[in-house]
């Protein structure tokens, strides 16, 4: 069987103090699907479960990024999160990017939430 791509939604998400990439990734996960309504799952004799969904983060590190956490975020279908270096760290006035008293850099994360189903 093969995975047929149905729907992508592209998201942005931040963490303004705290350099926290996975809430950045959790945000720009709910940025991407929050205006999102799938109708078609009759049309295609499918259900929400059946969906099968990729969610690629890009963030400057992205191994500072709970997966489990991010995956979370979508309520239905099988999800895997891949993460990838992108987004953007926005240094501080004072040029760090390192947490607090050094600097406090704003994380930008990039989300792509691709659906598939199985044909």
């Amino acid at each position: 069987m093969a995975l047929i791509r149905y729907v992508t939604e592209m998201g942005m998400g931040t963490d303004v103090h705290g350099q926290d990439y996975t809430k950045a990734a959790k945000r720009a996960v709910s940025d991407a699907i929050r205006h999102s309504s799938l109708n078609f799952f009759n049309a295609l004799g499918k259900s929400p479960k059946d969906m099968r969904i990729t969610a690629r983060i890009g963030v400057a590190e992205p191994e500072q990024v709970d997966t489990e956490a991010v995956a979370a975020e979508l309520p239905y279908g099988t999800v895997t999160v891949e993460c990838v270096h992108g987004g953007l760290d926005v240094p501080a006035d004072s040029g760090h990017t390192s947490a607090a008293p050094m600097g406090d850099a704003i994380v930008i994360a990039s989300a792509a939430i691709i659906v598939r189903f199985e044909e």
